[in-house]
């Protein structure tokens, strides 16, 4: 385990992610819809720290943004299931480094979290599925493509300054 959880300011760039949630810049929106922060963030981290430590890290912001969100929603089972994911990813084989397969991880995480907001929505809100199918899969699939854009430019310099700070 890289312990990147040590590194105050590694744990310090975690309070981005909720600014830019709330911030929602919009020359970073396509169509309106902002990227997937957490999953930006959250993917090196579990790359560089391991499986253990990302699904902490994903539970905890994930507690962070839904306290922010106020809506019944919840992104806890997501992160938390894509920080182990993105960390045993990082822990077997070659690290990734690529910037295809950096956005393509990028992308399926922001399809994990859309369907899971979309599954909450329909599931235990009990919202009519015809409503709602088009507007859940254009926001899905709109918040998958412009996080999967940013991811090799954004995660890349991440994971080249995480894996640099990381002790082991």
């Amino acid at each position: 385990m890289a312990r990147l959880h040590t590194q105050p300011i590694c744990v310090a760039s975690a309070l981005v992610v909720p600014l830019l949630s709330l911030a929602q810049p919009a020359w970073l929106t396509l169509s309106g819809v902002a990227p997937s922060w957490a999953v930006l963030w959250l993917l090196p981290w579990a790359l560089v720290d391991g499986p253990v430590s990302g699904s902490i890290a994903g539970a905890a912001l994930a507690l962070v943004l839904d306290g922010l969100g106020g809506d019944g929603l919840t992104l806890l089972p997501a992160l938390t299931l894509l920080g182990w994911w993105f960390g045993r990813l990082g822990r077997r084989g070659r690290p990734i480094q690529r910037s295809l397969n950096l956005g393509l991880l990028a992308w399926i995480g922001a399809m994990v979290v859309g369907v899971s907001l979309w599954l909450q929505l329909r599931l235990v809100l009990g919202l009519d599925a015809s409503v709602l199918q088009h507007w859940a899969w254009h926001l899905c699939l709109t918040q998958a493509l412009i996080t999967g854009l940013l991811a090799p430019m954004i995660v890349s310099w991440q994971l080249l300054v995480w894996r640099r700070r990381s002790p082991a």
